[in-house]
């Protein structure tokens, strides 16, 4: 029988090296080979190949139509992305071919579309992508392999609106007896990118009787989308602590520093899920709830160009550094880190249990095939940004 005489029977991508898959983004040729090893000669039918990608979100609520009555609710939504079909063997007689002994290798090809969406893995949705072998034999079941690839679709941080500083936020409350906490923070850009140091500035006015504790957390929001309703999980993937500012004191951070672990890209333009990032900033009073200011953020692949964008990135620090006071004084700002430092981290920090546990959910799982994004990058340095003489002065 066939079956068998198959030895070996795969899909390989092109560029693949030990250990590591080729990653690709919207616009790029896949390029591979199935392979078949027989062990004898062999009659086949057909050898069809099939590409698809699809981004899907489910999940099911628990409702209740009385005292006595419930019923689960079940939310899905799905959209198809790629769809490529081809047939890599096909007799000319429409009968079957005879394929002698050994190692035969079948070529493939195909163009991606121009806009996809990043390779994601959450607890109610995914964007997939696969390739799938399938070899016809007469009087014997169909043989199948498949290939998952990873698509990564590039988010670029060197555009003007994600350099821009974001605006302040300011929020102020009254607490009974305690008296008047005020807090207001602002970051210099918008746009991020897995390894850099986001410089937090902010300003704690503790006009209460007691102390309160100043805390700031990057929160990551996945939410699914179907039949017109919406789930989300947060999680907390990054966080750092102040001191204590006593009672009728006033507290600055002139760039608190909170290092962005290797998380996924930020995906935005997807029907059915979407990653969004966000700063936090909170303070923390005793009897009291929290005082939270949230800073929207964009995670992004492409990382900041060393040039003209830095110097605006500079620009805009010291310009929110000097509106803090004359008594601040400002850091050399750090560069970028390489992607293939990024990468050496063993896992992603825990989710926190301190000053945002309404955030955390352990059920968010923060790892899954985006992570190759990093792979992608990690040899490739940031494109040079080519300035006229007006740019320069």
């Amino acid at each position: 029988m066939l079956f068998d005489k198959v030895k070996a029977f795969a899909v390989q991508l092109d560029g693949a090296r030990a250990g590591t898959e080729p990653v690709f983004h919207g616009g790029q040729a896949v390029a591979g080979r199935v392979l078949l090893e027989l062990a004898g000669a062999a009659r086949v039918g057909a050898l069809r190949l099939r590409a698809r990608g699809r981004a899907r979100a489910h999940w099911t609520e628990s409702r209740s139509a009385g005292s006595s009555t419930a019923y689960t609710q079940s939310y899905s939504e799905r959209v198809e992305v790629v769809n490529h079909r081809a047939t890599l063997l096909a007799p000319a007689s429409g009968d079957v071919a005879t394929l002698p002994a050994g190692r035969h290798e079948f070529p493939f090809s195909f163009q991606l579309p121009i806009s996809l969406v990043t390779s994601f893995e959450g607890k109610h949705g995914s964007v997939r992508y696969s390739i799938k072998a399938t070899l016809h034999r007469p009087w014997v079941p169909a043989r199948r392999a498949r290939k998952v690839f990873t698509v990564i679709e590039p988010v670029d941080i060197n555009t003007p609106a994600l350099l821009a500083g974001a605006r302040e936020k300011v929020a102020r409350s009254w607490y009974c007896t305690h008296g008047l906490v005020s807090l207001s923070a602002k970051i210099d850009r918008k746009g991020y990118t897995p390894g850099e140091v986001i410089p937090i500035f902010a300003e704690i006015d503790n006009g209460s009787t007691r102390a309160v504790q100043p805390h700031a957390a990057l929160v990551q929001t996945q939410t699914f989308m179907a039949r017109g309703a919406r789930k989300q999980k947060r999680a907390v993937v990054a966080s750092v602590d102040g001191e204590p500012v006593g009672p009728g004191r006033r507290a600055l951070w002139p760039g608190r520093e909170l290092r962005i672990p290797p998380v996924g890209p930020s995906i935005l333009h997807c029907r059915v899920l979407s990653v969004d990032y966000s700063l936090k900033v909170c303070v923390d009073i005793p009897g009291s709830s929290k005082l939270l200011l949230e800073l929207p953020l964009v995670i992004g692949t492409v990382p900041l160009h060393p040039l003209g964008s830095r110097s605006a990135s500079v620009g805009s620090r010291a310009s929110f550094l000097q509106s803090w006071g004359p008594c601040t004084r400002m850091e050399r700002p750090e560069a970028p880190p390489e992607y293939s430092e990024v990468v050496r981290e063993s896992q992603l920090p825990a989710a926190s249990q301190g000053p945002f546990p309404l955030l955390c959910d352990p059920g968010v799982t923060l790892e899954g095939p985006y992570f190759a994004c990093l792979q992608e990058f990690r040899y490739r340095p940031p494109p040079l940004r080519i300035l006229t003489h007006s740019q320069r002065l």
